[in-house]
């Protein structure tokens, strides 16, 4: 299953769909505390968990712990755990659906366990998920970021450098000038020469997804505005600002044509290859991906770059793009699943950090020099690294809009994808789109999820 089909801004599968139960809560086993650990991922992602666990028992003596290994359909099976009562310990949760297990008191309350465990106090402020006061039900479980990759002998051909510091990046205008350098047909023109040709694109300057929320979020509210008001009541959406945004997204397809439009990249069907396939094949020579592409960018042994994003007023990029992570209540040992919560995504006891999939929770992380080298100075990072991903994830990251907005899978559902897919098909101008869709999504809204600081 795609770590983005996991995260995108849609609807969580319903409730009742023929699913395979694969929990059953804890127990002890003789005189080890048995637990049960759910999670989702690549097969890389899986070793890499399940060397974490058999490290958690190593240190933990008299603990088991059962992998749960679910990479397919994972929302469905999590929910009829859910309706059987039958979950496990802990383990990774959808992120709306995180917010919904917290208020039907599904999810264990990690507030009264931050002054036992100083690690878990430590954390970003954004990391933290809460379903109301005090009532801390889950943490992201990684700090994903947005970013602009690239193909290093696809942009020196062109002449072009994307920026690798926010204090350097483009505006959208010298996004378009520089897409347009690296935008060639099979003939070898490009969108700005006569004879230029469309349909025979042989490498598209940008790719950047319309449906993705975390993809334009940074542009959103770099131009100055949100989703929605500060109430969580009105969509934002139909301002000019927004439409913009929007705008620009659509042009880059259908009046500079330097980004591929709906079907463009697929082989078969709707199944575009991943950002890896599409700079390595040179398909694309830019793309806006998450910083988990970063893996599969060494494991495919690309030859990639890595910058900030184009900037409107301000320099921003969606951060927090992650699922969350939280202890399921009913565990016959509670403390004991989260002390493997707390041990599950530190860098010190699983390699994702290092090889490129996850980025760390823990402020020291961001802060610290030490710290620092401790996940990034390796060959799985590259030099530019530092300025385009941590101190630009720091200091530029606003959390993504999933982690905020209450009913966010609905309103993805229901009213926001359909008007994204609408503006990607180029038939009508993004504003009138938007002007049609916010009053719909304005009577979705519930406000936004509570934030508190610790």
């Amino acid at each position: 299953m795609r770590r983005r089909d996991l995260l995108k801004l849609g609807g969580l599968a319903a409730l009742g769909a023929t699913a395979t139960a694969c929990g059953g809560g804890s127990g002890s086993a003789g005189n080890a505390t048995q637990l049960q650990f759910m999670f989702w991922g690549s097969t890389f992602e899986k070793a890499a968990i399940e060397g974490m666990l058999k490290q958690y028992e190593q240190k933990n003596a008299g603990a088991k712990v059962k992998p749960l290994f679910t990479p397919d359909e994972y929302d469905v099976k999590l929910n009829t755990l859910v309706a059987g009562d039958n979950l496990p310990d802990a383990g990774y949760v959808p992120m709306s659906m995180s917010f919904r297990l917290g208020e039907q008191g599904k999810l264990v309350n990690l507030f009264p366990y931050l002054k036992k465990y100083p690690q878990l106090a430590g954390y970003l402020r954004d990391a933290y998920l809460w379903t109301g006061q005090d009532n801390l039900h889950a943490i992201a479980t990684a700090n994903e970021s947005m970013l602009l990759w690239y193909s290093k002998s696809a942009v020196a051909a062109a002449g072009v450098t994307p920026p690798a510091e926010a204090a350097s990046a483009w505006t959208w205008d010298q996004l378009v000038e520089n897409a347009y350098k690296l935008t060639v047909d099979q003939n070898g023109k490009h969108p700005d020469e006569s004879g230029f040709d469309p349909k025979q694109v042989r490498q598209f300057g940008i790719s950047i997804s319309f449906t993705y929320g975390a993809a334009w979020y940074g542009f959103l509210r770099g131009n100055g505005v949100d989703f929605a008001d500060e109430a969580g009541k009105k969509c934002l959406l139909d301002t000019p600002e927004a439409i913009q945004v929007f705008q620009n997204l659509q042009d880059l397809v259908y009046k500079h044509r330097v980004a591929p439009g709906p079907g463009q990249l697929a082989a078969t069907g709707d199944d575009v290859p991943g950002t890896n396939i599409l700079l390595k094949t040179k398909r694309v020579a830019m793309v806006v991906d998450g910083h988990w592409s970063l893996l599969d960018m060494n494991e495919s042994k690309v030859d990639y770059g890595m910058g900030v994003l184009p900037k409107y007023n301000e320099p921003f990029t969606a951060s927090q793009v992650a699922g969350a992570s939280a202890v399921f209540a009913g565990s016959k040992h509670e403390q004991e699943a989260v002390e493997l919560l707390a041990f599950h995504n530190d860098p010190r006891n699983v390699d994702l950090f290092a090889k490129g999939l996850w980025m760390p929770q823990e402020k020291k992380y961001y802060e610290d020099q030490a710290a620092i080298d401790s996940w990034t100075k390796n060959d799985q990072h590259p030099p530019e690294f530092r300025t385009a991903v941590v101190d630009y994830a720091r200091d530029h990251g606003v959390p993504d809009l999933r982690n905020r907005l209450k009913n966010m899978s609905a309103i993805a559902s229901d009213a926001l994808t359909p008007a994204l897919q609408e503006i990607e098909t180029g038939k009508r101008p993004a504003g009138e789109i938007l002007k049609a869709a916010a009053p719909k999504i304005t009577g979705m809204l519930q406000g936004w999820h509570h934030s508190q600081e610790l």
